[in-house]
């Protein structure tokens, strides 16, 4: 059985090498024969970035040269006035409507070069995908809520089953042993909340149509913000033994402290850096796994380039690595809500613990 299978896969190998030989010889037979036919060239950095980046419409699809997208308001404080229209004004960003126009970037500008750019208030993608988020997490919470209250003394069903794990993971694997058995509580609501928006919108990022496919955690503005509350809510927790530890930190030589001050410099660097990790972290992990596989997926039109055998040739083994990609990002998606929620909450810990929680 083992000389059998040997064999059998060095036959597998034979034929794949043939067909490989075979794809790449009509890719250069038909490349000689288009070499001189204009073709507009793919290009898969512009498809990827226009993917991942915030835009002023929703894109659908595209068939041949017409796109379906849905537009979003456009609303712009340009010299005391305020300026509201649709973004299908803009044809795509083919055309200028009321001396503005869309740039390379997907930002507003004016027609005129060198006149200042008005304020963006726009209702973008991101922003109709955070509410949407919103809305979502609110419907899913209450109709626990209400289920919980009228069911107290009954098994969980339905969404309560899903969600209720969750919600215990959160308060005995992160809260509890984090922050402390006395201390957790009031802190609940805030990680509860982090985590299933985190969760939920790396899911939404995963979905390929409306209302998903907005990288809305892959969004740098929006991993700012939820670090800005972690860094908010741990210097208002901190008690005076945190800053003690911070400006006079213990067994360390007088003169590194007072002298020359460089350990309350680097602690205080440290307070700065860590809200700062939480956004990059967040933010880098789910961008670049959306990059990679929309690259795989690029593949497929680069090889078709070269020719429509080697584009199908090729199309079989991208789909494969975009499947595999997206079990990861299905797995990535918890990992880094779980790791966000985890920080957030050991640096709560950390800002309210005593002398001799640390000690012990």
């Amino acid at each position: 059985m083992h000389v059998n299978s040997l064999k059998s896969k060095r036959y597998i190998i034979i034929l794949c090498c043939l067909l490989s030989f075979i794809v790449s010889q009509k890719a250069f037979c038909e490349t000689e024969t288009k070499q001189h036919e204009p073709e507009t060239k793919f290009n898969p950095g512009k498809t990827i970035m226009d993917h991942i980046a915030d835009a002023h419409e929703w894109h659908i699809a595209t068939i041949g040269e017409k796109h379906i997208s849905i537009p979003l308001p456009v609303i712009l404080f340009d010299e005391g006035k305020i300026v509201v229209f649709m973004s299908s004004r803009f044809h795509h960003g083919n055309e200028s409507y009321k001396g503005y126009q869309l740039n390379e970037k997907n930002k507003i500008v004016k027609v005129d070069e060198t006149a200042k750019p008005p304020l963006d208030f726009s209702i973008t993608k991101n922003v109709v995908s955070l509410f949407f988020s919103i809305i979502l997490i609110c419907w899913m919470f209450i109709s626990v809520a209400r289920r919980f209250k009228n069911h107290q003394n009954e098994a969980p069903k339905g969404l309560q089953s899903w969600l209720e794990p969750l919600i215990l993971f959160v308060r005995d694997d992160i809260a509890r042993p984090s922050i402390g058995e006395k201390r957790y509580e009031k802190y609940m609501p805030y990680l509860l909340t982090v985590f299933f928006f985190i969760f939920i919108n790396n899911l939404l990022g995963l979905i390929p149509f409306f209302p998903g496919g907005a990288n809305l955690t892959g969004n740098i503005s929006v991993t700012l913000v939820l670090a800005i509350f972690t860094f908010i809510i741990t210097t208002v927790s901190a008690n005076k033994h945190y800053w003690k530890e911070i400006y006079n930190a213990p067994g360390v030589p007088w003169w590194l402290k007072f002298g020359l001050p460089i350990m309350p410099i680097v602690e205080i660097i440290g307070v700065i850096v860590k809200p700062f990790v939480l956004m990059v972290r967040l933010f880098a992990n789910i961008t670049a796994g959306h990059i990679i596989a929309l690259g795989f997926i690029s593949l497929i039109f680069i090889f078709g380039q070269i020719s429509t055998g080697a584009g199908y040739g090729f199309s079989v083994l991208s789909v494969l690595f975009y499947v595999f990609m997206g079990l990861l990002e299905l797995l990535v998606a918890f990992i880094q809500a779980y790791v966000f929620t985890l920080l957030s909450a050991l640096y709560f810990g950390m800002a309210m613990a005593e002398h001799h929680e640390e000690a012990h």
